[in-house]
C-alpha cells in the first residue's frame, strides 16, 4: 500500500517562540511535514523557492517583506501553491489587502490547533480557508458594498493623498510630500470623504482597499 504523500509546509513568523509552538502542533499531523521556517519575509521568500512547499503559512506582519508581499510574490510565479495567513491581525484593510493579493486562507492565531491544522488541509487541497469572523466581516462588508454601489471615483491627486494617509502621514506631511499647502490637503480629504461616504482617515482607507484602489502593505 502506497504512502500518502506529506503536506509540506513552510512555516514563517517573526517570533521564534510562536513559530516554535505552531510547529509542535502542526506535526502531530502525521500528514504534515515542516520543510523550511524563517523569521522574516526575505528570508521566507528565499526558502520558498529553494524547497517549493505545497502551503506557505505566513504571518502578515513581518521584517523585510510583509506577508502580504510575499502572497503577491508567490501568486506572480507559483500559481498552484497554497497559502495560509495566520496572524493576530483581525483588521478589514489587512483581510482585504491579503486576499485580494492571492491568500487562499485566513486565520487567527486564536484558533484551536484542530482548526489551523483543518485549514492547511483546505489550502493544500485547493479550497478557501477563512475564520468564521474573518468570512463574516467579509460578508457584511459585501452586503454594505451591494447598498452602495455608486461610488464616484477618486482623482489621481486624491488616491496620492489616500495613499499617504494610509502610511500613516499627518496633514502636514502629506502637503511636505506633495508639494501642497495644509489648506489644499485638507480640501482633498473633504472631497475624499465625501466620495467615499466616509467619517475618518481610518473608513476612507477601508473603503478605498475594499474597492481595489488602494493596497495595504503592512
Amino acid at each position: 500500500m502506497a504512502t500518502e504523500k506529506p503536506i509540506r509546509v513552510l512555516l514563517a513568523d517573526d517570533h521564534a517562540v510562536v513559530r516554535a509552538g505552531i510547529r509542535q502542533f502542526l506535526e502531530q499531523d502525521p500528514r504534515i511535514e515542516i520543510v523550511a521556517e524563517a523569521d522574516d519575509g526575505l528570508e521566507a521568500w528565499a526558502k520558498i523557492a529553494e524547497t517549493q512547499p505545497d502551503v506557505v503559512v505566513l504571518d502578515i506582519q513581518m521584517p523585510g517583506a510583509s506577508g502580504i508581499e510575499v502572497t503577491r510574490r508567490i501568486r506572480q510565479r507559483y500559481q498552484g501553491m497554497g497559502v495560509l495567513i495566520l496572524t493576530a491581525y483581525d483588521d478589514d484593510p489587512y483581510v482585504i489587502a491579503v486576499l485580494q493579493a492571492g491568500a487562499n486562507g485566513y486565520v487567527l492565531k486564536t484558533a484551536s490547533p484542530r482548526e489551523i491544522i483543518q485549514a492547511v488541509h483546505e489550502v493544500y487541497e485547493g479550497r478557501s480557508a477563512l475564520e468564521p469572523a474573518i468570512a463574516h466581516k467579509l460578508l457584511r462588508r459585501i452586503t454594505a458594498e451591494a447598498r452602495h454601489p455608486e461610488v464616484q471615483p477618486l482623482t489621481k491627486r486624491e488616491l496620492e493623498v489616500l495613499a499617504l494617509v494610509a502610511k500613516g502621514y499627518t496633514n502636514k506631511a502629506i502637503a511636505a510630500q506633495l508639494h501642497i499647502s495644509d489648506r489644499t490637503v485638507q480640501r482633498h480629504l473633504a472631497h475624499i470623504f465625501d466620495k467615499l461616504q466616509s467619517r475618518s482617515r481610518t473608513e476612507a482607507v477601508m473603503r478605498a482597499v475594499s474597492l481595489g484602489w488602494l493596497e495595504i502593505e503592512a
